[in-house]
């Protein structure tokens, strides 16, 4: 009987240390903004995941019907703007920008909460809200205003390959430099909407983390710059990187000295071990930079030494225009700018989407 205790007791430890360690290992992603260079308005952002997220590029042009989440209240629309964005799964929108400069980034946040789902408004899932913004919006502004009129409700999602649910943050910033964070708690939308919002990675929420930013040197504590791979020591260190960059002498060493930045908040990929009780770790799947001044998205695989651009100037997003990828499982070794090779594709479906 007493072994018998022990071995269900052990299986649900277990069990809900995988859940734990599942979690962990998901939670992570940076975002950083510098939009004081003096050249161009640029942010950067790593994507963190314990597996490969299978990503791809997509071209998706104006004028594309869509649909939030299926029910009593669907939310419609047609797509304003055409846009350039990074897949998670090629099922939902992890990042991406759009033909007028707006950019959104979608990072884990554990505390996200949105709510029991209220059918007398429009559900959007989750795999669209970085979609909804880039499709609608041209400015930080537009998108704050649509987001505090609580017109919609953001719908949980999970990806089938992984079974977790999904639990996120919104970044966005546009071409003036201005920035918004935006997360769900409670079920409500909490919105910080300035231009000094300039960093976020993930848990604890936004408000936590600007608190704790104040305990570090050059933010008025007296601590010293963490090392860790904790999202608030990546937090500190990406604000205190970004605060003392050196002005860039032109456009190719704006984009240099940010991604100098987010290749310090990377996480490596190493061997699983036990040490420390942290058995496992989300390495950096790849990192982004979008250039909002100058229309001009770049994206670098960790899994290769390159890295390729996208201009956005030099692509048809005229409505009617087809739908194309670049598909990076097949396309590893892009290079340079690769504007050029997009190949007409099938749309991806969005997980959690109506028809």
């Amino acid at each position: 009987m007493k072994r018998m205790l022990r071995s269900i007791f052990g299986a649900v430890i277990a069990a809900t240390l995988a859940i734990f360690l599942l979690c962990d290992l998901a939670s992570a992603c940076s975002r950083v903004l510098w939009s004081d260079s003096g050249k161009a308005v640029v942010v950067g952002r790593t994507m963190d995941w314990s597996e490969d997220i299978k990503t791809n590029i997509w071209l998706l042009p104006r004028g594309i019907a869509r649909e939030g989440a299926p029910g009593k209240n669907i939310l419609r629309w047609s797509a304003k703007y055409g846009s350039v964005i990074a897949t998670a799964y090629d099922m939902g929108t992890a990042d991406g920008i759009n033909e007028k400069g707006l950019t959104a980034n979608v990072l884990w946040l554990d505390e996200a909460d949105y709510g029991k789902r209220d059918e007398s408004v429009p559900g959007l899932p989750l795999s669209l809200w970085a979609q909804y913004m880039l499709d609608n919006f041209a400015t930080v502004a537009e998108a704050v205003e649509f987001t505090m009129s609580e017109s919609f409700q953001l719908i949980e999602a999970s990806f089938p390959e992984t079974n977790l649910k999904v639990t996120v943050h919104l970044s966005l910033a546009d071409a003036s430099g201005d920035s918004a964070i935006i997360e769900c708690l409670g079920g409500k939308p909490i919105i910080y909407h300035d231009r000094k919002y300039t960093v976020l990675t993930n848990s604890p929420t936004f408000d936590k983390q600007l608190a704790n930013l104040g305990r570090y040197k050059g933010f008025g504590g007296d601590r010293d710059l963490p090392g860790s791979g904790e999202p608030a020591d990546r937090f500190v260190r990406a604000a205190y990187y970004l605060s003392n960059l050196p002005k860039p002498a032109d456009c190719r060493e704006n984009v240099a000295f940010i991604v100098s930045v987010i290749r310090n908040v990377s996480a490596p990929f190493i061997v699983k071990q036990d040490a420390e009780g942290r058995p496992n770790i989300s390495p950096t799947r790849w990192r982004t930079v979008a250039d909002l001044t100058n229309r001009v998205y770049y994206f670098e695989s960790t899994t290769g030494p390159n890295i390729f651009q996208v201009r956005l100037d030099r692509l048809n997003f005229k409505p009617g225009a087809p739908v194309r990828k670049l598909n990076l499982l097949r396309e590893r070794n892009l290079v340079g700018e690769v504007s050029g090779k997009f190949k007409r594709s099938k749309p991806f479906v969005f997980v959690g989407a109506g028809s």
